[in-house]
């Protein structure tokens, strides 16, 4: 499975429109709903703030697009089609847009917010994903060189 190494963020203009483009690994849905949040805060007079994310959590897989506004599916639906087309999981976009005052009609809504879900994919680096755990082991300070054989 495939996600990306790290946070990030992009940004371009097209016909006047700002797009900003931020990308994060997570591990839960809460995880991705809590930055959606955080982006929708930093930017409270943006004209929209698209998401996708898709995430595995606990064997369950999570899945959502929301076009914030935009003509249905010129959005969120094509952002998600990268993220299918990329091959990631774990991970959330947030496409901020600043309307510049020239429409960019479906078709250039439809490939700037794909085009700002593939950049800021690649910039955040495109990694095997590895599961982690944490363990947290209660042992007496005598037991320390079994404990160390056995980790090592």
């Amino acid at each position: 499975m495939k996600s990306i190494k790290k946070q990030v963020r992009i940004e371009f203009e097209e016909r006047k429109s700002k797009f900003i483009g931020y990308a994060k690994p997570i591990s839960t849905k809460l995880e991705a709903e809590e930055f959606i949040s955080m982006i929708r805060e930093m930017h409270p007079d943006a004209t929209h703030n698209c998401t996708v994310y898709r995430v595995i959590d606990n064997g369950q897989e999570y899945f959502k697009a929301d076009d914030d506004g935009e003509p249905s599916g010129t959005a969120g639906k094509p952002m998600g089609e990268i993220l299918t087309y990329m091959d990631v999981n774990n991970v959330v976009v947030v496409a901020t847009r600043y309307f510049g005052g020239i429409k960019l009609g479906a078709g250039g809504l439809v490939r700037n917010y794909a085009k700002t879900a593939k950049l800021a994919i690649l910039e955040g680096e495109i990694v095997e994903f590895i599961e982690r755990k944490e363990y947290l082991l209660d042992f007496s300070y005598e037991k320390i060189s079994e404990i160390e054989s056995l980790l090592i």
